[in-house]
């Protein structure tokens, strides 16, 4: 029993990563905006570092939420 409960506790923690991946997408899209503000005509540029970012941040939220699943299957 309690070697579940690790096991749930653990895919809880994974789970976790989405907020960070969450912040910072929402930081992410902050800066973006306020540097096209700034600046409208390099907004190509702008938008094209904007969505690799937020593809790298919301890929962390995948790896946490995967490794949620594996542990939660496991227990």
């Amino acid at each position: 029993m309690t070697a579940n409960l690790g096991f749930l506790i653990g895919a809880g923690l994974a789970v976790l990563a989405g907020l960070g991946a969450g912040i910072g997408i929402g930081v992410a899209t902050n800066g973006a905006t306020q540097a096209i503000s700034r600046q409208p005509e390099a907004s190509g540029k702008i938008m094209t570092v904007f969505i690799l970012g937020i593809a790298l941040a919301e890929a962390t939220a995948i790896y946490g939420f995967v490794i949620a699943i594996l542990i939660f299957t496991k227990a």
